[in-house]
Formats: C-alpha cells, structure tokens, sequence
C-alpha cells in the first residue's frame, strides 16, 4: 500500500498521504471524499483500514473535475485484492459510489483521469 501511494512506477505520487492510514476498523460504513485537497485531485483519507463487512463510500465533492474509483490488479502494481469501477467519471457534488468489502486484503484505486498526478488510495481490510 505505502508503495502504491509513495511510488511512481504507475502514475505519481498520492499528494496528500504521509504514511497515515486512518484507523476506521470500528465502523459499518466509511466516507472517503473523492476531489479532496487544494486542488481536488486527491482522496482523503489517501489510506483507510476497515474491518472486513464494511462499506466503503465514496462522495464526490464537485472539486477538481470528473473523477471516478477505480480498482484493478492489473493497473495498480499486480497488488490490490479487490476489482471494482465506479464507471465513467462525473464531476457531480454528492455522486457516490459503495463497496461492501467483505475479505481481509487491500484494495489499492485511483482516479482514471487524474492518476498521473497521483490520485489514488488504499483500503486495507482486516
């Protein structure tokens, strides 16, 4: 996970992360805002950890431009346990998109449009 949101061997370096993952192992449902940041290009929390169960629920906030959430091994280092697509980017305040994680991993996403200047995050599942 910190490789995903430090390194840029697939598009850059997540803006907002500094090796916090937010402890959310407690709750059924998780916010992560989607254009987050000075600039709109970021999740925040960059990194969360849920306990498996939980849903995770992006919200857009209108910032930044069209974002999506997209998960796939392929496209995040060969590492993310998780594949899942929020579908087409909208630069809609207040669009969200659920995902019920239900086994022990990581899921490592990112913004298609924005990934190059390092618009990903990471879920880690226990």
């Amino acid at each position: 996970m910190d490789e995903w949101l430090t390194e840029t061997e697939v598009g850059g370096e997540a803006p907002n992360y500094d090796g916090t993952i937010v402890n959310q192992r407690e709750e059924d449902t998780v916010q992560v805002d989607v254009g987050a940041g000075d600039n709109g290009i970021a999740f925040e929390p960059a990194a969360v950890a849920v306990s498996a169960g939980t849903t995770v629920r992006w919200e857009w906030t209108g910032e930044g431009g069209a974002h999506n959430v997209t998960a796939g091994p392929d496209d995040q280092i060969g590492e993310s346990d998780y594949e899942f697509s929020s579908g087409d980017p909208v630069d809609e305040e207040g669009e969200t998109y659920e995902q019920t994680l239900d086994d022990s991993g990581i899921a490592l996403y990112h913004c298609e449009p924005h990934l190059s200047v390092g618009m990903k995050g990471a879920v880690v599942v226990e």
